[in-house]
């Protein structure tokens, strides 16, 4: 008897490990990150990944990092020191792990924190100079769910919870908060609710203690259609992020405004915008363009086809304190601006031209610019100097013309410092004092060096405006440590390691003859404005904890799980939302003074104020119940649908049949949350997960995984009306026709009938 016992745990346990096996197809390092990929032939209900190494025993990540890619799992690891690593997946079934599966020794790199952002013994971004994130960091997950609900308290900012992206970094803006912050971006993330003239804004008042990075999570992080403003601020860090169609009111992809100072921006890819007013923005404006801001470093960014590129400098009216590097960065077929400087120190080394219709570099207003140690493939004119040389030079007349040939609206020249760069394909080329050109003692392109430390001398000025080479470059009180890359060494890493994780998601390949055109692509185009993620969902895509900062969906109203011991269809949490929501239509005044109130495993902290102004309308289509959340010691009363009903501990519970609904006032009242369940809604499948919809909102294609036999999926409008009977093959329901609202998916199995809120964006 004992050994059957024994017998029948041991196939117990086996059946329970073969459950719970997973298989991985793809593991790697990258640069302080770490990132492994997954299938499993079962569906548990979770996964936990933990990883070990470099003085780490065994650290669980963070749930919003792991995400489900329908054909596989992935899983990434941020802030990472260099060294080696191994990753570990548990599948959790029923809150038990199963068993696990362990990569092999992974490793893991260290960025390269070279330029004139990192002087003065600054560290931009919320990271420390070994990779790891600084101490007491607020980290938040932005993912297209909870890009408009993610919730924190900023110190100093106006009104707090701060909610949404950009209230929270307009919280920061007042400079008073010197917690770290770091802003991870999660799969494709389109217009935000609440932006500033279509871009976000990063700003600390120039706070030499805030630290603030912008981060993308993966291959696949992008910015669709917005871009990001940087002003006013200090220790700024932005990484790892595809930036595409934006068509802000600014115009660029990221732009350094004014006032900034130790900003670093690196392993972006800077694709097309959206099509400006002028002739010359059929690509969008400025890629990555730098205003009124100084020590700052551009490295290891792809530019793919861009237009315009880099414009350093506008209106500052002085050579003196700005300084920028750009390197490594690949201007792969872009047009012109790699950098188009005025007024600043420029140091431009180790970048990778790739078939550059216009030009490369170009130096006006006075501009000191070192060009060294690139490799420049197919780039019309390498090196430009306004106002002289080829900038100006008619090749069909073999003569000067300062009237139609100027590249850089005939602004003064500066001086360009060439050393060590590897070039092919070029147009032309004049060095100073080259024998082969007439008068190249005045019409030339760039000062040749026969070393790095030679100075250029204070007689070789810029034909117009007669200015000199400041020698920035040469001056060990100011210049940064750094190790260059030969132009062929340069070229390697960079096809390696510039832009996102990997070389990102998209992928593209350019032609020859994109070698001499800087017309818009429009496959290209096309294929970024039907660009589609093909992430479906991520594990905890909710919920953030603002004791740690962890970050998530604070509450909404779309139906779902809105935390473990809250149950509702649909959630409206007015510390989340305010008075804003697609269900409710919500008359009133808004409060944060009147206390604080702890419901399931929600911190409320801002109310609705119930007056006699206030007003909550709403339609059901069936019976529902529904739940008021008040201070925790109100036992008034408030009216719903004309009737009086007593709060007993700050609750109120009673049923409502389908029909029109108001909340009004009786007694004067702070209502914190409300919750709507359905009388069909089977709970239990819910929580058990037997029936998962994904992903809530969407745009075009809702995914309905099922564990059930489902008989019939009908789709009804707030007000009961049917929309759509979907169709039984499969369970992919295409609801791209839908208007955008609030949306009731029934789904009859023969267990239960299955009801759930979602959001049609």
């Amino acid at each position: 008897m004992k050994k059957i016992t024994l017998l029948l745990l041991g196939l117990s346990l086996l059946s329970s490990c073969l459950m719970a096996q997973v298989s991985i197809i793809r593991e790697g390092g990258w640069l302080e990150t770490a990132f492994i990929e997954w299938t499993s032939e079962e569906n548990p209900d979770s996964y936990n990944v933990y990883y070990t190494g470099e003085g780490i025993a065994q650290q669980k990540i963070d749930a919003q990092l792991i995400r489900d890619y329908g054909t596989y799992y992935r899983a990434d690891i941020p802030g990472l020191k260099a060294g080696s690593y191994t990753l570990t997946i548990t599948p959790v079934i029923e809150n038990e792990e199963g068993l696990s599966a362990t990569s092999r020794s992974i490793s893991v790199l260290a960025h390269d924190r070279s330029g004139f952002a990192f002087s003065n013994g600054r560290i931009p971004g919320a990271y420390k100079s070994d990779g790891t994130p600084k101490d007491n960091a607020v980290i938040l997950y932005i993912s297209e769910n909870s890009k408009n609900t993610i919730s924190l308290d900023v110190t100093g900012a106006n009104e707090n919870p701060c909610v949404g992206l950009e209230m929270i970094l307009e919280g920061f803006k007042k400079g008073n908060d010197n917690r770290p912050l770091i802003v991870r971006l999660i799969g494709q993330i389109t217009d935000l609710a609440y932006m500033d003239k279509g871009d976000i804004v990063v700003e600390n008042k120039n706070n030499a203690s805030s630290y603030i990075t912008i981060e993308g999570i993966g291959e696949d992080a992008v910015a669709d259609g917005w871009g990001i403003r940087v002003k006013n601020a200090s220790n700024i860090e932005i990484r790892n992020l595809g930036t595409m169609n934006c068509d802000s009111n600014e115009g660029d992809n990221i732009g350094l405004q004014q006032n900034n100072d130790y900003i670093w921006v690196h392993h972006c890819d800077f694709f097309y915008g959206g099509a400006g007013g002028d002739a010359d923005q059929a690509k969008g404006d400025g890629a990555l363009d730098c205003k009124k801001s100084t020590y700052v470093t551009f490295s290891y960014n792809h530019f793919w086809d861009s237009g315009k590129c880099n414009l350093l400098g506008l209106s500052e009216g002085t050579t003196e304190g700005y300084y920028i590097t750009y390197h490594h960065n690949w201007y792969d077929h872009s047009d012109s601006r790699h950098p188009r400087v005025r007024f600043y120190s420029a140091h431009v080394y180790n970048n990778y031209y790739d078939g550059n219709s216009k030009y490369g570099v170009g130096s006006t207003e006075g501009s000191s610019v070192f060009v060294e140690a690139n490799y420049f493939r197919h780039c019309k004119y390498p090196m430009l100097i306004s106002m002289q040389g080829s900038d100006v030079y008619d090749e069909s007349t073999s003569s000067n013309d300062y009237s139609d040939m100027p590249t850089f609206s005939k602004e003064d020249g500066g001086i360009i410092k060439a050393y060590n760069n590897y070039i092919s394909d070029a147009r032309r080329l004049v060095v100073y004092g080259d024998e082969n050109y007439t008068n190249s003692s005045v019409d030339f392109d760039a000062y040749l060096v026969s070393s790095r430390n030679e100075t250029v001398p204070s007689t070789v000025a810029s034909n117009y405006g007669g200015n000199s080479y400041n020698n920035f470059d040469t001056n060990t009180s100011l210049m940064y440590s750094y190790s260059p890359d030969s132009p062929e060494e340069a070229k390697e890493n960079v096809m390696a390691y510039a832009g996102r994780m990997n070389g990102g998601d998209f992928s593209w390949s350019f032609s020859d003859s994109d070698d001499t055109s800087y017309a818009v692509d429009g496959d290209l185009k096309n294929a970024l404005t039907s660009y589609e993620t093909s992430l479906l969902t991520i594990q905890e895509d909710a919920e953030p904890d603002n004791s740690n900062g962890s970050g998530g969906e604070t509450g909404g109203e779309t139906g779902g799980e809105t935390g473990n011991e809250i149950e509702g269809d649909i959630v409206h949490n007015f510390t989340a939302s305010g008075l804003s929501s697609s269900y409710f239509n919500i008359t009133g005044n808004l409060s944060d003074s009147k206390g604080t109130v702890t419901y399931g495993d929600l911190n409320l902290s801002q109310c609705l104020k119930i007056e006699s102004s206030t007003n909550i309308a709403f339609t059901t289509t069936e019976e529902a119940s529904i739940t008021l959340v008040f201070n925790e010691t109100y036992s008034g009363r408030i009216k719903i649908d004309g009737n009086n009903y007593t709060a007993s501990s700050g609750i109120v519970t009673t049923t409502l049949v389908a029909g029109e609904h108001t909340i009004t006032k009786s007694d004067v009242a702070n209502l914190y949350l409300i919750s709507l369940a359905f009388s069909t809604t089977d709970i239990s499948l819910a929580e058990h997960h037997s029936i998962k919809l994904y992903p809530n909102p969407v745009k075009d294609l809702l995914h309905i995984k099922s564990e059930l036999q489902i008989e019939s999926i009908d789709i009804y409008s707030i007000n009961g009306k049917l929309s759509l009977k979907a169709p039984l093959q499969g369970q992919t329901i295409n609801v791209s026709k839908l208007q955008q609202g609030l949306y009731i998916v029934k789904i009859l199995t023969r267990q239960a009938v299955y009801q759930q809120a979602f959001l049609k964006q």
